[in-house]
């Protein structure tokens, strides 16, 4: 299992955000979060939206850091991508 995270520099909510994504399944990605226990609520479209203080978190549990254009590019690859506005898949 491989999942990776960007750095926290999404502003949103007061906050600065990372994307928590996999490059193989949602399946693979929703478990990685219920161990880490970010909530499914966080979860939109193709990644899990992590606050910056939970960043170490990730990584401490074998999260891979990545810049975000890397994010997009797995995600891309991987066929896992979704636009906003697209149907979603969980």
């Amino acid at each position: 299992m491989t999942i990776y995270v960007d750095p926290p520099t999404w502003p949103g909510h007061g906050r600065l955000w990372s994307h928590l994504v996999s490059d193989v399944s949602y399946a693979e990605l929703h478990t990685f979060a219920e161990v880490l226990g970010v909530p499914r609520r966080a979860f939109e479209r193709d990644h899990y939206d992590l606050p910056a203080h939970r960043y170490a978190d990730a990584v401490g549990a074998g999260a891979v850091e990545v810049s975000s254009r890397e994010v997009v590019r797995l995600l891309t690859s991987a066929g896992l991508r979704r636009r906003k506005g697209a149907a979603t898949r969980t």
